[in-house]
């Protein structure tokens, strides 16, 4: 067995080795144990602070012969324990050394010895682990083979075991009960729910843990103590609002980011607490106004400065190589301190300088930093204010799409779902990103391997095609291409196909792009639209697809692919008479939009579905409604309201729709549009006035008189105006209409 060195080291090391060096080696073959016992414990002296002598005898081979001797049965127990020592006083120096060791396989050798009864072996064989551990260059999955090592502990009863370790006189061995915990309740639901009810001398864990919080404890033992109620809260173990987590965890936590604290501190305490906050508004909400934590952290960026009081010159230098860590986690708290409230993503940017420090953190050297600070704008671009603002003073986007151009995964996701914000079409970003060429970009993410860039890639094109231009549209169709489309429509992920349908529902909007994007990919949207209708899909993909299907149908030429197409006739039908009222609800619109008065050739669309028995269907939902079909209420009032209006636009007879001496009243209207629906409780509120029945919701007759718009007081003086005239006039001719818009 060889160790490898990488060669400028093993040459400059080769002509320091000493006599010395090789005689220590050579004992190591001695045929007479006693002998090699003691060369290995006289090459234990040698080394102790020694690191030229370490690189020595590693490069003279001395690694192998001890993991052989720390292996054989043969060898004595004290021979195996000096040979663990002596390999663990080699991992204490350069890193170099530790992969040395590694590329000899000393971890299963080492692992190996644990199975031995001697305590004292085992002793020295943890603690060579413990130093190769701690090297930067040790992989972790050497130690951890199987994918969920917390789960095996727990389940070897380790927290049994570890439990009764915290109150432990020595605060040593309480610190690495406390640490062990730390990690075994992190993100793991299972170990977390079993801690908060363990007890140790009558006293359950989260109380022991709350009190090694105090502050006359030490920093080290505050910090782990928080880690792990942390860990149990968002776990679920423990209540947010639990005055352990309220009272206790967090203001220590806010402590900790303090100035007077050491960097690690500070880092490690910030990053806790944005943990812990991350998805409870009233914990961030507690946290901003905590000892003025968002000014407080304000100094993370300016650390350490030319006033800093640090006298050591060891400790200076050592901040300096790790402020990064310090705005890596400032950046991970202001992000879960803005995820939800507004006023205080308001506070945070309007804190000094912070929107020049993200746009500086996106281009930092530390790719850690860099995906901090994209977290951080992710979460302050929720802000509808910010966008048109700050975000747009600073002229966010441009730094963005340069990460977005060159970035690993990790922080493109992030990146991608912050330009989904700002394409929102309120955001005066969304028209210079445009011009940026993104949309090249983002068809180029949704054909990524990675999910969520796939997501986020068509989700920024669907706020992309929002009231978009129809050159915007179609440049959107031509990057993307017909079979990238499609390919992103029969989708195994359930988002991906929801967005790729927004995508195509914001396409299909307005007329003129309805009709243009139809004549040239009308076959291949009409193969996917039947496709999915036909498919095991859920409720919600469903309703979007017909939906979409209402927006074809509300095409000048566009709606003749459905009329002409009796398959999706059939299945519009079908759908009229789902057990589901949404189902029920998007079908009808399909109907509506095919069969409307107004338009060229509507008698003949009228008489085709009237064959094909939708208006029997359409007459049975008008009447009543099933409750038993429907789980929301309203939902089943806006479907009975939608027949009612759809039965009325297909019956010619004036017994049907109202009668000679009535003046009805259509209101046309989008469910999703918030100012329309009062305007019902002012119909209601005429009627009552008027006390008339001259007054009916329907369509018929003559069109005299158009309002556009929720305005209630036009509304009302152009429907009472009617009525007047309708009063004067009762000679039978057809009923006048209100048109309301």
């Amino acid at each position: 067995m060889a160790c490898v060195l990488e060669a400028p080291l093993r040459m400059s090391v080769l002509s320091e080795v000493t006599a010395s060096s090789r005689h220590y080696v050579d004992r190591l073959f001695d045929l007479d144990p006693q002998k090699v016992l003691q060369g290995v414990i006289d090459m234990k002296n040698a080394v102790i602070g020694n690191n030229k002598q370490k690189a020595n005898l590693i490069v003279l081979g001395a690694v192998p012969r001890l993991l052989y001797l720390l292996q054989q049965e043969s060898s004595s127990t004290e021979l195996r324990t000096e040979c663990a020592v002596v390999l663990g006083s080699l991992a204490m120096g350069t890193e170099n050394n530790v992969k040395s060791l590694l590329d000899c396989h000393i971890i299963p050798a080492l692992l190996q010895g644990l199975l031995s009864p001697d305590l004292k072996f085992i002793e020295a064989c943890l603690r060579c682990l413990r130093t190769i551990f701690i090297s930067p260059v040790t992989p972790e999955d050497l130690l951890y083979t199987g994918p969920d090592h917390q789960t095996i502990l727990f389940n070897y009863g380790a927290v049994q075991n570890i439990a009764h370790l915290l109150v432990s006189t020595s605060n040593k061995v309480r610190m690495q009960a406390l640490k062990c915990f730390s990690v075994l309740a992190f993100e793991n639901p299972q170990v977390s729910m079993t801690l908060v009810n363990v007890s140790v001398d009558g006293e359950l864990l989260p109380q022991i843990f709350v009190k090694m919080l105090q502050r006359d404890k030490p920093i080290e033992m505050q910090l782990t103590s928080a880690k792990c109620l942390t860990s149990m809260c968002r776990a679920g173990a423990i209540r947010t609002d639990d005055p352990c987590i309220v009272l206790k965890t967090l203001p220590c936590l806010v402590r900790m980011c303090s100035k007077d604290r050491l960097l690690e501190e500070r880092v490690e305490g910030a990053e806790t607490l944005a943990y812990l906050i991350e998805t409870d508004v009233e914990l961030q909400r507690m946290a901003s106004i905590t000892d003025h934590l968002i000014v407080m952290l304000a100094d993370y960026f300016k650390y350490p400065s030319s006033v800093s009081a640090i006298a050591d010159i060891k400790r200076l230098d050592h901040d300096l190589k790790h402020a990064h860590e310090l705005r890596q986690a400032a950046f991970k708290l202001y992000a879960s301190l803005g995820a939800n409230d507004e006023d205080i993503r308001k506070k945070i940017i309007e804190t000094e300088n912070m929107m020049d420090r993200i746009v500086n953190g996106l281009s930092e050297s530390s790719i850690k930093v860099r995906l901090a600070a994209v977290r951080c704008l992710h979460s302050l671009s929720r802000s509808v204010q910010q966008l048109r603002t700050s975000f747009q003073d600073h002229a966010v986007w441009k730094p963005l799409m340069k990460v977005l151009q060159n970035a690993p995964n990790e922080i493109l996701v992030v990146a991608s779902s912050t330009l989904c914000n700002l394409l929102l079409e309120f955001s005066p970003s969304k028209e210079p990103i445009l011009e940026s060429g993104a949309i090249e970009l983002l068809c180029s993410l949704t054909q990524s391997e990675n999910l969520a860039l796939r997501v986020n890639g068509i989700w920024a094109l669907m706020n992309m095609a929002f009231q978009a231009e129809q050159k915007i549209k179609s440049d959107i169709l031509r990057g993307l291409s017909t079979e990238q489309l499609f390919q992103l429509l029969s989708d195994s992920d359930v988002n991906v196909l929801m967005k790729t349908l927004g995508l195509l529902r914001n396409l299909l909007s307005t007329r003129p792009h309805i009709d243009h994007i139809m004549s040239t990919h009308g076959k291949q949207i009409m193969q996917a639209v039947t496709l999915i209708l036909e498919g095991e899909h859920n409720i919600e993909v469903k309703e979007q697809t017909l939906c979409i299907l209402a927006n074809i149908a509300d095409g000048t030429t566009a709606k003749e692919l459905i009329m002409t197409n009796d398959d999706i006739l059939q299945k519009i039908k079908y759908y009229m008479s789902h057990s589901n009222a949404k189902l029920q609800l998007a079908a009808m619109f399909c109907i509506s939009n095919l069969i409307w008065n107004e338009e060229e050739g509507s008698q003949e669309r009228q008489d085709k579905l009237r064959d094909m028995g939708i208006v029997d269907i359409l007459h049975k939902l008008s009447q009543s409604s099933d409750p038993n079909l429907c789980d929301n209420q309203e939902d089943d009032e806006q479907l009975e309201e939608q027949a009612s209006r759809v039965v009325c636009c297909v019956t010619r007879s004036s017994s049907s729709c109202a009668s000679a001496a009535e003046c009805p009243v259509v209101d046309v209207f989008q469910a999703w549009c918030g100012p329309c629906k009062p305007v019902v409780n002012l119909f209601q509120k005429i009627r009552n006035e008027v006390g008339s029945n001259l007054l009916h919701f329907a369509v018929g007759g003559e069109l005299v008189a158009v309002v556009r718009g929720a305005d209630a007081p036009l509304l009302q003086k152009t429907i009472l105006k009617q009525l007047a005239a309708e009063r004067k006039d009762l000679s039978g001719r057809e009923p006048v209409v209100v048109m309301v818009h």
